[in-house]
């Protein structure tokens, strides 16, 4: 990283010239190759004629990306990463906001613990997620008003459903009278009886307790419904399953306010990763018995299986699925590596989706815009973030490399943890400058 520049929304506007780049701007359908200049922290039809000159030819610039779910472990996990940490590490990866998640420890469920991690001045935008209940005990609905009066974007259990009908229900009601989405964590734990990877043939093979699909079709199914029925809006995360995928789609044809958002390693990786594969899910797998009962592998949900995964993409590229959102989940090395069935569940993401995304896109099961708009202005749109390259603009940018290589090196990550088993492969997509709020948070 000693090569790498990185900025805090605090410094001075930026003002340079990028360039012959390749422009895709999903918010107007731009996808054209031009200069692109910045003014004073602003997207401008030129720039002073001192302006830096940045070579754009063979790069990309987008939008800024906006990831929805990020643990930045702030408070009570401040080994596994900060947020000064976290935002850097969102910074090379491309993202000008990410969306901080309440299971922390204790969870941020009041107004004053928000407030805080709201105000957070790091390398990128910090919004947050508040808790849905008091303490994330799932018995009784958070303080849901003030929370949003101190900058809560949304709310959630994440790590768990709201376990009861009445109290979601109970829940809706008062964020459809607030605007704000309730970002449910798709999980009925009877049904999932503690497994911990995809049930299936590679669950048996392995010895390890498989989780069922229907554990998140059964949270999705009802959500929608209660939803529905009290006018509330519903984001559903990191979905792992093509029947919950396919309730959103239905519910979409009706006429509801459901989103909702996917993982990239469930995208990519799959139940066979557990199993000793290192292919991706658009790959015939090939188990080696080393990579076997990897605990970085361990994730909530569970990897999908292969047909899953690629129903996933399929739900990505017909924009079913609005979000690419990371779940970024820092874990120390003594939480991972360990027998798979101990493992911490969580891997991190924030500087891989990117690289993991446009692998899909060089193997066909997406296109790169649709790929940009899915990281940039989509999840950006759910929860209220402008995002565009228009003149007069917030230069809210990335721009990467889309066919540069890097190896994932755990001396190579700004994230305060290495925990993922993309350690050691050869990875497409290098970002070279991320600007957000007009400043430069990141420069290789």
């Amino acid at each position: 990283m000693s090569q790498a520049h990185f900025g805090r929304l605090t410094d001075a506007p930026a003002t340079f010239v990028l360039a012959g780049a390749r422009v895709i701007d999903p918010s107007d359908g731009t996808d054209t190759v031009r200069d692109l200049a910045v003014g004073e922290g602003r997207i401008a039809e030129e720039a002073p004629a001192d302006a830096e000159r940045i070579d754009g030819r063979g790069l990309v610039v987008a939008p800024g990306f906006c990831d929805l779910h990020t643990h930045l472990r702030v408070p009570g996990g401040n080994g596994s990463e900060t947020v000064e940490s976290g935002s850097r590490a969102a910074a090379r990866g491309g993202f000008t906001t990410v969306c901080a998640m309440p299971n922390t420890d204790p969870p941020l469920d009041s107004p004053a613990a928000v407030a805080e991690i709201a105000s957070s001045v790091a390398a990128c935008r910090v919004r947050v997620v508040g808790a849905a209940t008091r303490g994330r005990a799932g018995e009784a609905a958070g303080d849901l008003a003030a929370m949003a009066d101190a900058g809560a974007i949304g709310f959630s259990d994440d790590g768990a459903a709201v376990p009861t009908d009445g109290l979601t229900r109970e829940i809706l009601a008062s964020l459809a009278r607030l605007g704000l989405p309730l970002i449910e964590h798709a999980e009925d734990a009877a049904l999932g009886g503690g497994g911990v990877m995809r049930a299936g043939p590679n669950a048996t093979r392995l010895g390890l307790l498989g989780w069922p699909a229907e554990a998140e079709v059964a949270i999705v199914e009802r959500d929608i419904a209660l939803a529905a029925e009290t006018g509330a809006r519903l984001h559903l995360t990191h979905l792992s399953t093509a029947a919950s995928v396919e309730a959103v789609r239905r519910a979409r044809a009706r006429g509801e306010a459901v989103t909702c958002d996917v993982t990239p390693h469930h995208l990519v990786l799959t139940d066979a990763w557990v199993a000793g594969s290192r292919r991706f899910s658009w790959e015939e797998p090939e188990l080696r018995e080393e990579f076997a009962y990897d605990g970085r592998c361990r994730v909530n949900p569970p990897l999908a299986s292969r047909e899953d995964a690629l129903s996933l993409l399929a739900g990505v590229a017909d924009g079913t699925v609005d979000a690419i959102a990371t779940d970024h989940a820092p874990h120390p090395p003594e939480r991972k590596l360990v027998p798979f069935d101990e493992a911490a569940p969580g891997l991190i993401g924030l500087e891989t989706a990117l690289s993991l995304g446009l692998a899909a896109a060089e193997a066909g099961c997406l296109d790169l815009p649709t790929l940009v708009a899915a990281l940039s202005t989509r999840p950006a749109a759910i929860i209220g973030e402008p995002r565009g390259l228009q003149s007069g603009a917030s230069a809210n940018l990335v721009v990467f490399d889309p066919s540069a290589r890097w190896r994932v090196e755990a001396s190579a990550l700004a994230s305060a943890s290495a925990n993922t088993p993309l350690l050691g492969m050869e990875l497409p997509g290098v970002v070279r400058l991320t600007v957000a709020d007009g400043r430069v948070t990141y420069r290789s």
